[in-house]
C-alpha cells in the first residue's frame, strides 16, 4: 500500500516536470519566453486535454506559493528607506492607474455588453488586478526589475495588491446576501494583521534568525527560512489579504538584515519550482470546453478589456512622463488580468453579485489575457523597433563569438583591436543607434542590444562566450550587467570597464574577473613621462610607476576586505556551516 502511495504521488510529478521539460525550452528556443511554455504545457496534460489532472484549483491554490516566494524575494531587496521612497509610485502612480483602468473596464462591460453596474465593477476590477507573477517573471526574466522602469511596475503591483481589501469590502457591501457590515470587519482586521506582522518584523525575525545560526546547521536556517515567508502568507491569507503581501512585506523587513543572502539562496530553489508549477496549474484551469461554447462573447469581451484597459495603463503612463516607448512597454505588460481576480469573482459568486456563468466567463478571460501577454510583448517590442531610429540598425539575434563586447565606444573599440589581431571571432552590441551605424560605416559589424536585458545577452551568445568585456559608460548599469552575468553566465571570464575606485570595489565584490580603472594606466603612462621630461633614467621611471601600481593594487584590497567585513556582510563571509 505504501507503495502504491508513494507511485500516486511521484506520477504526477513526474507528468508536470516532463511536460514542463519539453515544452518551456521550445517556446523559449521559439522566442516566446517560458511562460507561454507553461501556460501550453498546462493546458496539455490538464482536464481539457489529456485529462492527466482534473483538480486544477488544488494543484492551482498550493503552487500560489510560488507567487508567495517570489514577492518575498523581491521584498529583499527593497530596504524600508527604499521603499518608502516609493510612496509616491505606490500610491500615486498606482491609484491613479487602478482608479482610470476600474473605471474605463466597467463602462466597457455595462456600455458594450450590458453588464448591470455590480456585475461591470466586479468584471472591471478583478481585470484591473494585473498578474504578479507573469509581470514579475518576464521582469526577472529580462534583468529589468532594477531598472526605474522595473520600479514603477513593482510600486503598481504592490498598490493592487493592496487593493484587493477594499476591492473585496465593496463586493460584501454590493452582495444582496448580507447586510454589508462585513466590509468594515474586513477592513479592521486586515489593519490589524498588517500592524503584527509590521511589530514581528521589526523586533522578532532578527533574534529569532540569531538563535537558528547558532545550531550551525543550514537546513535549520532554510526551515525558518520557509516558517517566515509562510507564516506571513498565512497571516495575511486569515485576514482577508494577499498572501503575497505578506511576504513581500517580511523580505522588505528582513532586507537590512545580516541573514539576508543566506535567506535568499535558501528560499531560490523552492520559488523557481513552484513559480512554474503556478503557470502549469494556470494553464490547467483554461476550460476548453467553455473556450468552444462561447468563444463569441469570451473573443469579445477578451479585446474590449485588454483595449480598455490599455488605453488607461498608457493615458496614465504619458500623464506621469513617461516617454511614449516606456508607456506602450508598460502597456504590453499590464494588459492582463491577474491570479487575484480568481479570488475576487470567487468571493463575488457566493455573494450573488454575479452567477457561475459569468464567474466562469470572466476566469477564462483573465486566463486567456495571461497566456497572451508574452505574445503582446514581443509584438509591442517589434512595433517599437521598427522606429525610423533604428533603420540601418541590426538587432542582436542568435550571435555567436568566443568575447562577447558590450558596449562600443571609445574604451570598447580599443580593448577589441588586439583581439581581431590575433583572429579571435567576436560578438559586438550596443545600445546607440548612431554608434552602430558609424562603426558599419568603417566596415565593423556591431548589433543593438541592452546589456542589462537577460533576454539581450542570451541572443548575443553569452551562455556560449568564453569570455566576455563590459566596457559600458556607465557605471550602475556596468554592475548590473556584471551581476546579471555572474549568476546566468558562470562558464565566461568576465572583464569589466570601471569608471573609479569605489565602482572597482563593487566590481571585485561581484565577482568579476579583471575590472581595470578607465583612465588608471593612461594615467601611469603619464606620470611616467612626467619623469622622463625631468631627466629621470627609464629604469628609476620603471621603479616609480611599479611602486605605484603596486601601493594601489594592496589599498584597493584593503578596502575591498574591509567594505566585506563590515554590516550586513560579515556573515555572508562566515556562513553558518
Amino acid at each position: 500500500m505504501a507503495e502504491a502511495g508513494l507511485g500516486h504521488t511521484i506520477g504526477p510529478a513526474l507528468v508536470l516536470m516532463s511536460a514542463a521539460v519539453v515544452s518551456v525550452p521550445l517556446f523559449r528556443r521559439l522566442g516566446l519566453g517560458s511562460v507561454l511554455g507553461y501556460f501550453a504545457a498546462g493546458v496539455l496534460v490538464g482536464p481539457s486535454v489529456l485529462g492527466l489532472f482534473t483538480d486544477a484549483q488544488s494543484t492551482l491554490h498550493f503552487s500560489e506559493l510560488g507567487v508567495v516566494m517570489f514577492l518575498f524575494v523581491i521584498g529583499l531587496e527593497l530596504r524600508p528607506p527604499k521603499l518608502w521612497a516609493m510612496r509616491g509610485q505606490i500610491f500615486g502612480l498606482g491609484l491613479v492607474q487602478v482608479a482610470g483602468a476600474i473605471a474605463a473596464l466597467a463602462l466597457t462591460g455595462a456600455l458594450l455588453f450590458g453588464f448591470s453596474a455590480p456585475v461591470a465593477f466586479v468584471a472591471g476590477a478583478g481585470f484591473v488586478l494585473s498578474s504578479t507573477a507573469v509581470i514579475m517573471s518576464v521582469l526577472q526574466e529580462r534583468g529589468e526589475i532594477a531598472t526605474p522602469e522595473g520600479q514603477r511596475s513593482v510600486s503598481i503591483l504592490l498598490f493592487e495588491d493592496l487593493m484587493i481589501v477594499p476591492l473585496l469590502a465593496i463586493v460584501a457591501f454590493l452582495s444582496p446576501l448580507s447586510e454589508g457590515q462585513a466590509g468594515w470587519s474586513g477592513v479592521l482586521v486586515a489593519a490589524a494583521a498588517l500592524c503584527v506582522l509590521l511589530a514581528v518584523s521589526r523586533w522578532a525575525l532578527n533574534p529569532f534568525f540569531s538563535v537558528l545560526a547558532k545550531a550551525r546547521t543550514r537546513e535549520v536556517l532554510t526551515a525558518g527560512a520557509l516558517v517566515v515567508v509562510l507564516g506571513a502568507a498565512l497571516l495575511m491569507e486569515v485576514a482577508g489579504l494577499s498572501m503575497a503581501m505578506g511576504a513581500f512585506l517580511a523580505g522588505v523587513m528582513l532586507s537590512s538584515s545580516s541573514y539576508r543572502h543566506q535567506i535568499e539562496s535558501d528560499i531560490e530553489p523552492f520559488r523557481g519550482l513552484l513559480m512554474g508549477l503556478f503557470f502549469l496549474a494556470v494553464g490547467m484551469s483554461l476550460d476548453l470546453a467553455i473556450v468552444a461554447a462561447e468563444w463569441r462573447l469570451l473573443l469579445a469581451l477578451l479585446t474590449a478589456f485588454m483595449i480598455a484597459k490599455g488605453v488607461a495603463v498608457y493615458a496614465v503612463a504619458r500623464l506621469f512622463r513617461s516617454s511614449n516607448p516606456r508607456a506602450l512597454h508598460r502597456t504590453s505588460m499590464f494588459l492582463q488580468g491577474g491570479e487575484f481576480a480568481f479570488v475576487l469573482y470567487t468571493a463575488a459568486t457566493a455573494g450573488g453579485v454575479i452567477d457561475a456563468r459569468e464567474n466562469a466567463l470572466f476566469s477564462t478571460v483573465v486566463i486567456l489575457s495571461m497566456a497572451l501577454t508574452p505574445l503582446v510583448m514581443i509584438a509591442t517590442e517589434r512595433l517599437l523597433r521598427s522606429d525610423k531610429a533604428m533603420d540601418g540598425v541590426d538587432l542582436a539575434q542568435d550571435l555567436r563569438g568566443r568575447v562577447l563586447i558590450i558596449g562600443f565606444g571609445r574604451f570598447g573599440q580599443i580593448a577589441s583591436q588586439a583581439l581581431l589581431s590575433k583572429g579571435v571571432s567576436l560578438a559586438v552590441i550596443d545600445r546607440d543607434p548612431d554608434r552602430i551605424r558609424e562603426a558599419d560605416r568603417y566596415g565593423f559589424k556591431v548589433y543593438f542590444g541592452d546589456g542589462t536585458r537577460l533576454d539581450v545577452l542570451r541572443h548575443s551568445g553569452a551562455e556560449e562566450a568564453d569570455a566576455i568585456m563590459i566596457c559600458v559608460d556607465d557605471p550602475k548599469a556596468a554592475l548590473q550587467i556584471a551581476e546579471l552575468l555572474q549568476h546566468e553566465c558562470p562558464q565566461a571570464r568576465l572583464l569589466v570597464r570601471s569608471y573609479d575606485r569605489d565602482h572597482a570595489v563593487d566590481l571585485i565584490r561581484a565577482g568579476v574577473d579583471y575590472q581595470i580603472r578607465e583612465t588608471v594606466e593612461s594615467a601611469y603612462l603619464m606620470g611616467a613621462e612626467g619623469l622622463r621630461a625631468l631627466g629621470f633614467a627609464d629604469v628609476d621611471v620603471e621603479e616609480a610607476v611599479e611602486d605605484v601600481r603596486r601601493r594601489d593594487a594592496e589599498r584597493l584590497a584593503e578596502q575591498v576586505q574591509g567594505d566585506a567585513l563590515s554590516g550586513r556582510d560579515r556573515l555572508h563571509l562566515q556562513p553558518v556551516t
